[in-house]
This record gives C-alpha cells, structure tokens and sequence, in this order.
C-alpha cells in the first residue's frame, strides 16, 4: 500500500459514508505519517451553505491547511486541484504537500457545462472553475466511467470519463502552453519520485495526427461517453514499449 484515499462526505460519486470531521482522524494520519503512506485527498467541503465554486478554497482554509499543520510529517497529495488557491497552496506549502491535475480541468472551464444546452457529460466533482482560475502539478486523470443513462439523468451523477485518451489530451494542453518539454516529468517523473517509486523504463510515443474520438465506447450492458466524443484530438498514441 502507498496511500489512502480521504473522501469528504457527499463530495464525489460513492462518497455518502465519507469523513464528516477529518479531525476525528488525526491518530490514523499520524500512523500513516510514521509508515510513510500518502493521504490523498478529495479536496472540497460539502456544506450545502457553500458555494459550489467556492468549495475547494473553504476546504484548503477550513481543513487542509490545518490538517497540514498538525501533522508535519505526513505527505500529502491534493487530487484534482481546480483553482488559483489550490496551486497558490501547493506551491507555497511545505515539503511533503503535492497535487494532481486532470486533462479536463486543464482543457475546460465551466462554460463548456453550457456550451449549446446543458452538458452531462461535462459534468464532475469538483467541477470545472472560470477561466480565469484554471491551474496551468503531477498527472491524475481522475477517470471517472459511468454509464450515459447515469449521466443523462434528472440527478446525473458527477464524472468524466478520459482513460481513453488521457496523455494525449495531456499533450494538447503542453502543446498549447509552448511546454512539450515539461510534459514527460508531469507525467511520469515528478508523481513517482513524490511516492518514492522507480521511474518507469518503459516509453510511449506520441505524434501530432489528429484522430476522431468514438461518439461512445461499450460499458457492460450500455454505454458510456468519453471525453471530447464525437470530436477531434491533436495527438495520437504511436507506439508503447
């Protein structure tokens, strides 16, 4: 084991018996600090009185910053980050605090929830933030598959599902950004040697032929739709060795 997941109650898919006070498991944290696992943390406060936009800030001051504060040892990882405040957060923290971006949090904003109609399938937790607020740390697709008829609901459950093509929707952002350069660390240098793993030997190549995303894939009995469905995505997967 490397690390263990923290789930705020009510704040993802399948989180209804998450933690409601984190504070109630400050002797697990310092066990986990002594055997030198990870706490991942699903960083949003579930307070119905809280802006939905507004929920990864609350979280950082409210209990991650305290929470980091009481046990200095412990390593930390902040999944999914989607705001200014979480990067400002992480890149001044101390030692031992990191985080991890998703290709749509990189490639979206909340408009595309609206863009022609309401878009399902662009919905996720935490969702997407204003353009202005999206962070430009180490790779975590944060891959969410759930069938289209949940998705398609009168209470559509959060998620996007990007493993299909999860580096190559990477490589658009760092093409975009001038950054191909940086991508190989973002992706398979800087989240091992955080967790203290060997660096992968293996290498995937990447080339810049656009193909079209399926408008679906099969999932079990139904179905469910990909990120970018039905449209096109710069960079293909060559080869993997």
């Amino acid at each position: 084991m490397l690390g263990c997941k923290l789930y705020p109650a009510g704040a993802t898919t399948h989180s209804a018996a998450g933690v409601t006070d984190v504070r109630r498991l400050d002797a697990v944290f310092e066990r986990m600090a002594e055997a030198g696992l990870v706490l991942q943390v699903h960083g949003e406060v579930t307070d119905p009185s809280v802006d939905v936009f507004e929920r990864e800030p609350r979280f950082i001051d409210a209990v991650l910053a305290p929470l980091a504060e009481r046990h200095p040892l412990l390593r930390i990882v902040f999944e999914h980050i989607t705001t200014r405040a979480a990067v400002e957060f992480v890149l001044n923290a101390r030692e031992g605090i990191a985080a991890t971006l998703t290709p749509q949090h990189l490639l979206l904003n909340r408009n595309a929830l609206f863009a022609g109609g309401l878009r399902p399938h662009h919905y996720c937790a935490p969702v997407l933030k204003a353009e202005s607020e999206r962070p430009r740390l180490f790779l975590g697709t944060d891959s969410a598959p759930h069938a289209r008829s949940a998705k398609e609901a009168a209470r559509g459950c959060a998620g996007i599902f990007s493993a299909h093509a999860g580096i190559e929707l990477y490589a658009e952002v760092f093409a975009a950004a001038g950054a191909l350069e940086k991508l190989e660390a973002f992706a398979s240098i800087h989240g091992a040697d955080f967790y203290g793993l060997p660096r992968n030997g293996g290498t995937i190549t990447l080339v810049p032929e656009p193909w079209e995303v399926p408008a679906s894939y099969p999932f079990a009995t139904e179905e469910l739709v990909p990120l970018r469905a039905g449209e096109r995505i710069a960079w293909r997967l060559a080869s993997h060795e």
